[in-house]
């Protein structure tokens, strides 16, 4: 490949990668909540936890239907995501792409904070970013 064309190439890419990661406007006055629990809340586990949104639409991950998204749960989380950055998917973010509304979680013994961050089509943060305030429940 000569030397113009490896440029080009990479210069695409690029363009590619910030066109992908560009964030989904939210609609004024979106506000997504955690139904239940209640704020410090003692528990047994298993625990339900019931979202909310209001503003919004509920749509399976993939689905690009303007002004909505799904639901992301951070647990034991210190720090919000990146906003730049799709929605990680691991222990402490879990992800409903399948459009869910609730779950049930098995938690060890102890406090726990619970936060809803609502992700786009492409687990993307919406712009300004959707999310619940961070509860503590305790798990006896």
């Amino acid at each position: 490949m000569n030397r113009n064309k490896f440029i080009l190439s990479i210069m695409v890419a690029v363009v590619f990668c910030q066109i992908a990661m560009a964030r989904t406007p939210s609609p004024a006055g979106a506000v997504e909540y955690i139904i239940s629990p209640a704020p410090d809340s003692e528990l047994t586990s298993p625990v339900t936890i019931k979202f909310g949104i209001k503003g919004m639409g509920v749509a399976p991950a993939g689905v690009n239907k303007p002004d909505t998204g799904h639901h992301h749960l951070l647990i034991d989380v210190t720090e919000i995501p990146l906003l730049d950055k799709p929605i990680p998917k691991d222990d402490h973010h879990i992800h409903f792409g399948g459009g869910q509304t609730e779950t049930t979680l098995e938690l060890p013994p102890g406090q726990h904070t619970l936060q809803l961050i609502f992700g786009d089509k492409d687990h993307m943060p919406f712009d300004p970013p959707v999310m619940s305030d961070k509860i503590t429940i305790t798990v006896k």
